[in-house]
């Protein structure tokens, strides 16, 4: 790819960019967020036609201005919202093999739905994964799905695979099973371009890489030949000062309490408590309950059970509704499903917590004061933006989280739930999330950190809860503990 440029309302997204590689190699694609490498692999992948530039396999021009041009070429992308691309009450076979269905049924009045599983299934051999074809996708696990997408990207001859973020929901087995499928496709010369922010696994996995900062190129090296504090330089145009903000925790009264709480299925008999000041941190693998326990307390799960107390009042909360109107709040981990409203403008997004407070006789919106409010969160926030106006579908995934974060800002919360609120997020924008979460504590706020990263947890917390299959196995002082001690809790030791 040369001098690769694209423009969308408002935003230059790429600006003369170059990527290359070989069949039969891994190639790393990174930068922060909005760099434009997903923009860059869209374009590759046939997902955008308006750009300018030029395009060569093989030395030869090509023509890549649809999905379709770019299957033909070999050319195959599994994204990183693995349930936007798959169909949900189709079978895995029927998915992996959707785009031979189509023009069967294009061409022929049946389908022979036998021969359509039998070649599925030859694709998952071929994969060593040991999934039904006659499963449904909605009764998958992420990973399966993710592995569904990766079989039906090389059920057609296969040249070059892009991954976006491909390891974002998986555990730490699963990823491992994942790297083994890309060493596989690598020895069959499929060349696999790999998205990923966790550079640890970059250096495991690929052997070239490819760096971009704010829509352009920076660099292009061999993995053996930088560091990560290096890579982290390039990505960011500048070194990365102490990633988690040094601050002393003031710790007051027991802000809230939940006691024997449940939700009728994965979480059980959980005791926690958030004091004024404190950040909480729930740690666990994924699966482990974490999220439904985050939604629960929340007030999105129709059946619970136990108490919830804040400021020593006993709580009742049958929806979101009544736990924002009693000062909670509730950073989703699926964020474009249920954080932000991407249609939306940036605007709407940051002010949707608070619109009846900015209502005139509780019936018009005063557009003024919205701007008012949503201007002064950007800026505090330092979200991205062309202006409050932008859709959030075309900020950065960063970005978008910062949205997704600052609309409870305006609705002065007591506690803040955030579940695994850097997932997908570069490490400046993790740096950022780190100082406005020191921030809510030295405010006294009380803060629930739900992460499967140990480090964040060690680097963000006073206090760990451990949860392993739907329970708490464990209390830590952050300071009295370790990396080590949570991985053993979190895998079930006891």
């Amino acid at each position: 790819m040369e001098n690769i440029s694209i423009e969308f309302p408002g935003v230059r997204a790429l600006k003369n960019v170059r990527f290359s590689m070989a069949s039969g190699t891994t190639h790393a694609l990174i930068g922060a967020n909005g760099a434009g490498k997903s923009t860059l692999m869209k374009v590759l992948s046939g997902a955008y036609d308006h750009y300018t530039g030029d395009i060569r396999m093989d030395g030869r021009p090509v023509r890549i201005r649809s999905p379709k041009d770019a299957k033909r070429l070999g050319i195959e992308i599994v994204y990183q919202e693995v349930d936007t691309a798959l169909i949900p009450y189709l079978t895995v076979g029927e998915n992996i093999m959707l785009d031979e269905t189509v023009n069967d049924m294009g061409r022929k009045t049946f389908v022979n739905w036998q021969e359509i599983h039998r070649k599925a299934r030859q694709v998952l051999d071929r994969l060593r994964v040991n999934v039904s074809t006659r499963k449904l996708v909605s009764e998958l696990t992420l990973a399966e799905k993710q592995m569904t997408l990766i079989a039906r990207a090389i059920s057609r001859e296969c040249r070059f695979l892009i991954l976006d973020e491909p390891t974002a929901p998986l555990s730490l087995n699963e990823t491992e099973e994942l790297f083994r499928v890309v060493r596989q496709l690598k020895d069959e010369n499929v060349g696999i371009i790999f998205i990923s922010r966790r550079l640890p696994e970059l250096f495991e996995i690929c052997e070239d890489i490819t760096i971009m900062r704010d829509g352009e190129f920076v660099i292009r090296e061999k993995m053996a030949n930088l560091t990560q504090n290096q890579i982290v330089e390039y990505m960011l145009g500048r070194k990365l000062e102490q990633q988690f903000p040094r601050h002393e925790a003031k710790i007051g009264a027991p802000l809230f309490e939940a006691r024997r709480f449940g939700d009728g299925s994965k979480v059980k008999n959980v005791d926690l408590v958030v004091h004024e000041g404190e950040v909480v941190g729930i740690a666990g693998l994924v699966g482990a309950g974490k999220t439904e326990l985050c939604k629960a307390l929340f007030g999105a799960t129709e059946r619970v059970s136990g108490e919830r107390f804040l400021a020593g009042k006993k709580l009742s909360i049958k929806t979101p509704h009544d736990a924002v109107r009693h000062g909670l709040a509730l950073v989703p981990e699926e964020r474009r499903k249920e954080g932000v409203l991407v249609k939306e403008s940036v605007s709407s997004n940051l002010t949707t917590v608070v619109l009846s407070g900015l209502c005139r006789l509780r019936t018009f919106l005063d557009s003024g004061r919205e701007k008012q409010v949503s201007d002064a969160l950007i800026r505090d926030l330092g979200i991205k933006t062309p202006g409050g106006q932008t859709k959030v579908e075309n900020l950065s995934g960063g970005n978008q989280q910062k949205v997704a974060i600052g609309k409870w800002l305006a609705a002065d919360a007591k506690l803040y739930i955030f579940d695994e609120p850097t997932k997908g997020v570069d490490v400046g924008a993790k740096k950022d999330i780190f100082e406005l979460i020191a921030r809510l504590a030295a405010e006294g706020r009380g803060v629930l950190y739900a992460s499967c990263e140990p480090a964040e947890l060690m680097g963000i917390t006073d206090r760990i809860y451990v949860m392993y299959d739907g329970e708490i196995v464990k209390e830590l002082v952050t300071k009295e503990t370790s990396e080590e001690e949570l991985m053993f809790y979190s895998t079930g030791g006891r």
